[in-house]
């Protein structure tokens, strides 16, 4: 079990080197599952508020976090894999039995490729990897392996490749089976070069494969080329603001569609591959969009995305990846680079520090309150280890070469001053904003308490997950207001169920969203022609009612205030219900007002519904957040409710205030 402080965090940063980088200004950027009993866990804690304490502290280069924390660990499950082979367990889960990881094989070949390629030859230990690799290989390569695993083995290939140690590593007759089997045919049309039933990111996948095997001799540019030219298509046809939609138009805009075109740089880069400069131009562009939405979310303790499916370590690496491809390509300002260097710094530090159990001697995203999507689910223990090691190793190479080997970032007094200069409040618009009556808006909005940061998504989860409370509009915030996977129980947004059993939220269907700033105050309004009618494996729009919200931020405090309106003369529904899981405990209810004693919530108030209760729920799955179990959950309804006029429902969130004074120096 952890807990990890800010001074947790930032003491392992300075046990790896001291020293500090200069400061410089920075220009401000306009089913559920059943009820299993786990230990109460402290999640991740929000960044905390002390300036003179962060004063205090300085911070070591990344590459000390890697290769002393990050590098022992990708050993020891080397030495776990060359003992027990197909028999291997990580914390008592069968790595290769049912595990679910399609992808498992190629991040086993990429995991394990950065120790030969890390290992000088008269180490000792370079001859073991080496024959242990060789072993993984000819094991592994019958086994399942689709899309990104492609991906992973295809690049761990070419890098072997490129260092001379291809022929050493992969017998001649696993490595014939590999040219055949590593193909980006399999999950695409090679016609028309459509992706077969997938997401739209896969097409970056495709485009990365179809490089490597031209770079390996296996075929000729031409695939390549359309597929990447595919991947820019998406991004001109359903990307007016330059971040992918995960589906073809639908609206569903996640860590996904900030974090692909940083992979697609970043394929670009590995690869050495030249491409028309009007097309650069836009990859630039684009990339350069999805730097401004991550720029003004930085905090001091490496927290990346809170809201979406499939978070954990990937919320926070998402921003490692597109910051070090952004550097790379020289998109940032000089500023912007040390800023950048300092933030990633913390999310390896935050990954060795809090992500990595070392009672589970493994990555944790499942146990100890802790939950993740059943996509991600603890069968996938070894490939999850792999693939988030494989992030931050490739990452911190590209710092190392441009020039950040040894060099600690910006001190932590001058990363928490140029924090202090960031805009208060950002929209960033992902589509619509067009006043066109057949679309809507979809868009995300950042509001700053300090150093607390809250993502508000306008967004649709389409598919499958437009009903999930990861999705839903309401300002996530670590430590603060947390979404839970795969579930779909009403976390501050009201659920109506109607008196033949449907099941309405106020979700997918945004229009008009406008922000107002006054003084520190920002006002959020938007409205909904509809509600999204849930149960179904993509929204449905059902009219009885329509909405029109506003959220009013401030320091310390959230208002929500919204107004249903039937569009009939009544409409009727058997119960209305909202709840409110946090992290904060030690509750003390008078009415529809309850007080916390312990946590960052400080006060929560329901006006509108008839009833609350609270309860602690840190022994509920259901309530397990990516970061650590909920402590307490606030549950309000009205039953039997006939409306024939506008109702409103309002709750009023107060927590700690963040600290904007600037560091000392």
């Amino acid at each position: 079990m952890h807990r990890l402080s800010i001074l947790t965090l930032l003491t392992t940063l300075t046990a790896c080197s001291g020293g500090s980088g200069p400061s410089s200004p920075v220009i401000p950027i306009t089913p559920t599952p059943p009820v299993t009993p786990v230990p109460p866990v402290d999640p991740v804690a929000t960044p905390g508020f002390d300036a003179a304490m962060f004063a205090t502290l300085s911070v070591g280069p990344m590459d000390t976090v890697v290769t002393t924390k990050l590098m022992p660990q990708l050993d020891a499950i080397f030495d776990n894999l060359n003992a027990n082979g197909l028999e291997t367990k990580i914390a008592g889960v069968s790595v290769f039995a049912d595990n679910g990881d399609k992808f498992l094989v190629g991040k086993v070949a990429i995991g394990m490729s950065y120790l030969l390629l890390n290992t000088p030859r008269t180490d000792p230990k370079f001859a073991t990897y080496l024959a242990g690799y060789r072993r993984l290989m000819d094991l592994t390569v019958d086994l399942t392996n689709d899309s990104f695993g492609i991906y992973y083995y295809v690049s761990a290939l070419n890098q072997l490749n490129k260092a001379g140690l291809l022929a050493e590593a992969v017998s001649p007759a696993t490595l014939a089976k590999l040219q055949t089997k590593l193909d980006w045919r399999v999950f695409v049309n090679p016609g028309s070069y459509t992706l077969i039933g997938l997401p739209t990111n896969y097409y970056g996948v495709a485009f990365s494969i179809a490089r490597l095997r031209n770079l390996l001799g296996w075929e000729s540019t031409a695939a390549s080329e359309a597929l990447l030219q595919k991947t820019i298509a998406h991004y001109k046809t359903f990307s007016a603001f330059g971040f992918s939609d995960e589906t073809d138009g639908s609206g569903r805009f996640d860590r996904y569609s900030v974090l692909l075109i940083g992979e697609i740089c970043q394929r670009l880069i590995e690869t050495g591959m030249v491409i028309p400069d009007a097309d650069m131009a836009l990859l630039k562009t684009w990339l350069r969009q999805s730097v401004d939405l991550i720029k003004v979310n930085m905090n001091p303790a490496g927290n990346g995305f809170a809201y979406g499916r499939s978070l954990s370590a990937y919320g926070d690496t998402a921003f490692a990846e597109v910051l070090s491809a952004a550097a790379h390509l020289n998109v940032l300002t000089a500023d912007e680079q040390q800023m950048a260097y300092a933030f990633a710094t913390r999310i390896s530090a935050k990954y060795v520090s809090f992500w990595y159990d070392k009672e589970m001697q493994s990555l944790n995203m499942w146990r100890n309150g802790r939950r993740t999507d059943s996509y991600r689910g603890e069968s996938r223990i070894l490939g999850e280890n792999l693939s988030l090691a494989h992030q931050l190793i490739y990452t911190n190479n590209l710092w190392k070469a441009d020039g950040f080997a040894s060099k600690a970032p910006m001190s932590t007094a001058a990363f928490m001053a140029e924090l202090d200069k960031l805009p208060r409040p950002t929209l960033t618009k992902f589509a619509g904003f067009d006043g066109d009556a057949a679309t809507y808006d979809r868009g995300l909005v950042t509001y700053r308490d300090g150093y607390r940061v809250f993502s508000l998504p306008l967004v649709n989860g389409a598919t499958t997950y437009h009903d999930d409370n990861s999705y839903f509009a309401i300002p996530y915030s670590y430590n603060l207001i947390s979404g839970v996977a795969d579930t779909q129980w009403p976390q501050l947004q009201a659920r109506f169920t109607t008196d033949n059993n449907q099941v309405l939220i106020a979700a997918s269907y945004f229009k008009n969203i406008s922000v107002k700033e006054t003084g520190t105050m920002l006002q959020v309004n938007y409205t909904l022609d509809g509600m999204d009618r849930v149960g179904s494996s993509a929204p449905v729009k059902d009219t009885r009612l329509t909405v029109t919200t506003q959220y009013t931020f401030e320091p310390g405090q959230i208002t929500r205030v919204d107004t249903y309106t039937p569009t009939a003369a009544t409409q009727s529904f058997t119960k209305i219900e909202l709840e409110f899981g946090s992290h904060s405990g030690a509750v003390v209810q008078k009415g529809n007002n309850f007080t916390y004693a312990t946590g960052d919530v400080s006060e929560f108030e329901l006006n509108g519904l008839n009833s609350c209760v609270n309860a602690d729920v840190r022994l509920d799955a259901k309530y397990n957040t990516p970061n650590g179990a909920f402590r307490a959950i606030v549950r309000c309804d009205s039953t039997n409710i006939t409306l024939t006029k506008s109702m409103k429902i309002v709750w009023i969130l107060k927590h700690k205030k963040g600290n904007a004074t600037p560091v000392p120096q």
